[in-house]
């Protein structure tokens, strides 16, 4: 199968049609369910393992690559404070392991993004971890427009309105100066992850070009495009690369209220 009928489904089965439902909710969607081997871990470094089981009850050892990955992992606390974009490995019986470094106690939120070959499309499966110990929630970062990581300022530019596709575009700069020798990453030049506070609604957007197409540059511009299911505030992640190393920008964005001619 080309793997392009599922690429496209990655970017648009959290909201592109009307009525659709947001991706993640579910730990089971169209027969296929996400099967944690541990539900409950101790914090540090561990060896998480889960598979993928399809509507045979079997594992899914069958996948398309979406953005050249047979699966993405994203792990978040329920706080939106913290964010893990990782690439398991699968074993010959299905079973998907990687390692996990969750410092601190509290509830989290995994979400595997995959195409099982015989679906012909992507899903979004969502289940709930918990990291042992007392721990109290913290809050949800406030709204801001730029942030800073490792010394290089992403800025946000667009707005979020519910039902209505937006483009957002992240700017990358790096002690003042753009930086316009951004790296591939999984096939883009930015990978974008939108979760909804209060349920963790999961939005994957559609990056604006690729590498390599001609038009596209490597920075300091990335752009997505964006549909929320719903109004909100959202926690967005944008990974990127640079110098060989991946970093993670995140922001808090609520949605807007378009305006309305009369």
């Amino acid at each position: 199968m080309d793997p392009k009928p599922a690429h496209a489904g990655h970017h648009s089965h959290a909201g592109h049609d009307a009525g659709a439902f947001p991706g993640g909710l579910l730990i089971t969607q169209d027969g296929y369910s996400l099967d944690l081997a541990d539900t409950l871990v101790q914090p540090g470094e561990i060896e998480f393992r889960f598979r993928i089981l399809g509507p045979d009850g079997q594992p899914v050892t069958d996948y398309t690559p979406i953005h050249d990955k047979e699966l993405h992992l994203i792990v978040a606390r329920r706080e939106l404070t913290g964010f893990w974009h990782v690439h398991p490995q699968r074993a010959a019986d299905g079973t998907w392991s990687v390692q996990l470094d969750l410092p601190e106690a509290g509830a989290y939120r995994v979400f595997t993004d995959i195409a099982p070959r015989e679906l012909g499309r992507t899903i979004t499966l969502g289940a709930d971890l918990a990291v042992a110990g007392h721990y109290a929630p913290l809050p949800i970062p406030e709204p801001a427009r730029t942030t800073v990581v490792d010394g290089y300022e992403v800025e946000l530019g667009g707005d979020l309105v519910a039902g209505e596709g937006r483009q957002l575009t992240l700017t990358v700069r790096k002690d003042g100066a753009p930086v316009t020798d951004l790296q591939p990453y999984l096939a883009a030049f930015g990978h974008l992850v939108v979760l909804r506070a209060g349920d963790l609604a999961y939005v994957h957007v559609h990056p604006n070009g690729e590498p390599g197409d001609g038009a596209t540059a490597p920075g300091p511009d990335i752009t997505f495009h964006t549909l929320v299911p719903g109004p909100g505030v959202y926690r967005l992640f944008l990974d990127f690369k640079h110098r060989g190393t991946v970093r993670t920008a995140a922001f808090t964005l609520p949605t807007t209220t378009p305006h309305r001619h009369h």
